[in-house]
């Protein structure tokens, strides 16, 4: 619990500067030549479903066998040394100052007025084209991520640390990161990124959902709209292509009383995913900020809910 605290306080303060060699890096590396490797002799859909299924295997045991190894080595050498590098193993897989720094950005930029620079940065964190989008649509886009990947990139990484420590949290991050590589549904990766999509579907399931319910109870605390939260995340949850991303999207929206997903333009095509929530009021590059005070009141919500587990198992 100690070291949990320590990565989540490492996290806020400092986050993931660029400089900073991260885990994750070396990880997108090793799926990058598994791919290019596999794609040489797998042809056929079968084999490259078989090629996909390797890749995911070999990828999740990989990360949790090398720093389940480190930490066991490092534990032989140094407590100082193990509970050093175990705490350091949970801080990479978090990312909510990161999430938090890339939304203030844009807010910062539309509230100085320089929509254009807006849609750029836009563009860094999210996969739809960004280069006419208004403030209404930039806020929506933004927010939709900051929702999402507080789940994603925040409250599921603490849940797995808290089930299994440093190696679980980083096999989930192995996941995540192999569904955001190569986990499309296009005809490139229909085949050879079909295990690691359903993978990430299956490890997120509990989390999205625990992460729809924490951000309703912190929209309580905020002053927001917790009912209409709660009444969003069960009726439109599902409004989503993700099995998951919906209800923390569900959750944002209801509490911000705006409605989320629409059209948007993929590489110049349109594309209408089902619309979530209800539009109460329009949106405001503010809920910019509402959205990420959601993610970090959400965020210290399991942590407490983890913190009394620990002391009742105690």
């Amino acid at each position: 619990m100690i070291s949990i605290m320590a990565a989540v306080l490492l996290d806020a303060i400092i986050g993931d500067p660029y400089w900073l060699p991260h885990p994750v890096r070396l990880i997108g590396k090793y799926i990058t030549a598994f791919e290019s490797v596999m794609r040489r002799v797998a042809k056929s859909p079968i084999s490259l479903r078989i090629a996909g299924v390797a890749l995911t295997v070999s990828t999740v045991l990989l990360v949790y066998g090398a720093v389940y190894g480190i930490l066991k080595a490092a534990q032989g050498i140094s407590p100082m040394l193990y509970h050093g590098l175990n705490v350091i193993f949970m801080y990479t897989s978090l990312a909510a100052n990161c999430l938090s720094s890339e939304g203030m950005k844009i807010y910062r930029l539309m509230d100085k007025g320089d929509i254009k620079a807006a849609r750029v940065q836009t563009s860094m964190i999210v996969g739809r084209d960004t280069d006419k989008l208004e403030e209404g649509e930039i806020t929506r886009a933004v927010v939709e991520t900051i929702a999402e990947n507080t789940s994603d990139g925040v409250l599921a990484p603490l849940f797995y640390m808290a089930i299994g420590g440093a190696p679980l949290a980083m096999a989930y991050k192995a996941i995540n990161t192999l569904d955001s590589m190569v986990g499309y549904k296009n005809e490139k990766y229909r085949y050879f990124g079909w295990c690691s999509a359903k993978l990430d579907d299956v490890v997120n399931y509990l989390p999205a959902r625990l992460t729809a319910v924490f951000m309703a109870i912190a929209s309580l605390f905020m002053g927001l709209d917790y009912r209409n939260s709660f009444s969003t995340v069960i009726k439109d949850g599902r409004n989503h292509s993700s099995p998951n991303s919906g209800y923390p999207e569900a959750a944002a929206a209801g509490a911000l009383g705006i409605m989320l997903g629409g059209t948007n333009l993929y590489f110049g095509q349109p594309v209408y995913k089902p619309t979530i929530g209800q539009s109460k009021k329009p949106l405001e590059k503010t809920d910019i900020l509402s959205t990420t005070r959601l993610m970090w009141g959400a965020y210290i919500l399991l942590l407490g809910v983890i913190g009394i587990i620990y002391w009742v198992s105690r």
